[in-house]
């Protein structure tokens, strides 16, 4: 049976949880201090210490160093309020996650069915890093360049947390693949993961599908609808684009992470939100918040540990690893296994990918098709110009100084539409964003009043050509 630890000098309040924690199957101890609580460790080592912050004889984080050190107790940190400093000072000292008096039964409870021994996680660590050595892959992420290291080495310092996670990076970079990783190495992956694109859901429609509805609480709701928080209860909700969710639904959840509640559209009644959220956007944020598409004080919630994940160009020693591994799942999906020659893999090292891994990927599935035998040479990629020169017909585009980067982005956007005849996939994959982005982008621009036309001449745009 396992064992805990309740440390409070709230006697009335320890009790209280101790009655709680025992009714979840574990045998319980109490301490109202440091020294009490070191001499109940001697006595009995616990599986997990729910520890106050504010002690008699200290602070309660003192003991995360004793505890961490024969690496068996899980450490749940007891706050009178939620703050990302709490969140950030949690993660440093390697606490598995906080409550917040009063206690929740239903939140203690979501934190107790997860808790896991930290040798458990090292184990589990331990096991993806010795893979990614082997087979060259962490987790759902491919790549053992030095920048995809350094994002390896984040998922694993902030997976064994509840601290919510901003990862940013261009489209098709794996940001999802991210945000899937930190799931799966953390205590909430036995439940959901769920992802929604904020930037593909009607904003008519984003809040009841993120918060859920009521029967008649609108035109259409002929029944009652469960929306995304409610479905991830006890996992992981991935938030993608979002710069792209209407404002006045960034309050609303500004008000989840800040409370841990929400409510249906159409509901007096607060639901509890036990979820970990993991952000995303390939726009640098603090230019969203400049441009008014992100509210700070979310991006302040959110931004809590930050992750960055490198465009392929950066980290083109894993193009060769990456583009095999996609043949051989086309392969086996096939039945036919295929190989590329070294000419094929010397260019694809040699393109940019402005479309990064997602160009990638379609890349090798065209070539595995194209190819007439099991081997792919270099004239079964599509043909492209060299990505150090301008395209044959590129335009010049004149910008003023002092443009803003949003209106900047706008003229460059409409200018390569045009050059690849209003082509949007092409367009899509010689900026480097999803088709998806680029369609939100339009949408946008076909309701934003344009600052003033440019006349062209003075910065050069620079095509790729077709290469996806």
């Amino acid at each position: 049976m396992p064992h805990a630890l309740v440390v409070d000098d709230d006697d009335d309040s320890a009790e209280m949880m101790a009655a709680l924690i025992a009714a979840e199957g574990f045998t319980v101890a109490t301490a109202n201090s440091l020294q009490a609580a070191r001499r109940r460790m001697s006595l009995q080592a616990p599986d997990v210490v729910l520890l106050d912050l504010m002690l008699p004889d200290g602070n309660g984080l003192g003991l995360v160093d004793q505890l961490k050190a024969h690496g068996r107790s899980e450490v749940v940190l007891i706050t009178g309020h939620a703050s990302v400093e709490t969140s950030v000072q949690a993660l440093r000292l390697g606490a598995a996650d906080y409550l917040t008096k009063p206690l929740n039964i239903k939140q203690l409870r979501g934190v107790l069915s997860r808790l896991r021994r930290p040798s458990t996680l090292h184990t589990d660590a331990a096991g993806m890093l010795e893979t990614l050595e082997k087979a060259g892959h962490f987790g759902l992420l491919w790549g053992r360049s030095a920048p995809m290291r350094k994002v390896h080495e984040q998922i694993l310092r902030v997976s064994g947390t509840a601290i919510t996670v901003f990862v940013t990076g261009e489209s098709g970079t794996g940001k999802e693949l991210v945000a899937r990783t930190v799931h799966d190495l953390s205590r909430r992956r036995a439940k959901p993961f769920l992802a929604v694109n904020c930037g593909a859901i009607s904003p008519h429609l984003i809040e009841s599908e993120i918060f859920g509805h009521e029967k008649g609480s609108f035109t259409g709701a002929e029944r009652q609808h469960q929306g995304f928080f409610e479905r991830a209860n006890g996992g992981t909700l991935f938030l993608d684009e979002i710069t792209e969710m209407p404002l006045d639904l960034q309050v609303k959840l500004l008000r989840v992470l800040e409370t841990g509640t929400f409510m249906r559209v159409g509901s007096m009644q607060s639901q509890e939100a036990d979820v970990r959220i993991v952000a995303a956007s390939n726009r640098d944020p603090t230019q969203a918040v400049a441009n008014g598409r992100l509210r700070e004080d979310l991006l302040y919630r959110l931004n809590v540990f930050p992750i960055h994940v490198p465009p392929l160009r950066d980290r083109g020693e894993d193009i060769g690893l990456i583009a095999e591994h996609f043949l051989d799942e086309i392969g086996r999906r096939e039945g036919q296994a295929k190989r590329f020659a070294p000419d094929a893999l010397a260019r694809l090292r040699s393109y940019r990918w402005p479309g990064n891994v997602r160009e990638l990927r379609n890349i090798v599935q065209r070539a595995y098709v194209m190819a007439p035998e099991t081997t792919i040479h270099d004239e079964c990629l599509p043909s492209r110009e060299t990505p150090s020169a301008p395209a044959v017909g590129a335009s010049l585009l004149q910008i003023e100084i002092g443009t803003s980067l949003a209106e900047i982005e706008r003229v460059v956007m409409m200018a390569t539409l045009e050059h690849y005849g209003r082509h949007k996939e092409r367009t899509a994959a010689a900026l480097g964003v999803s088709l998806k982005t680029l369609y939100n982008r339009l949408k946008e621009y076909s309701t934003v009043p344009v600052q003033g036309e440019r006349d062209n001449g003075g910065v050069t745009h620079s095509g790729y050509g077709e290469l996806g």
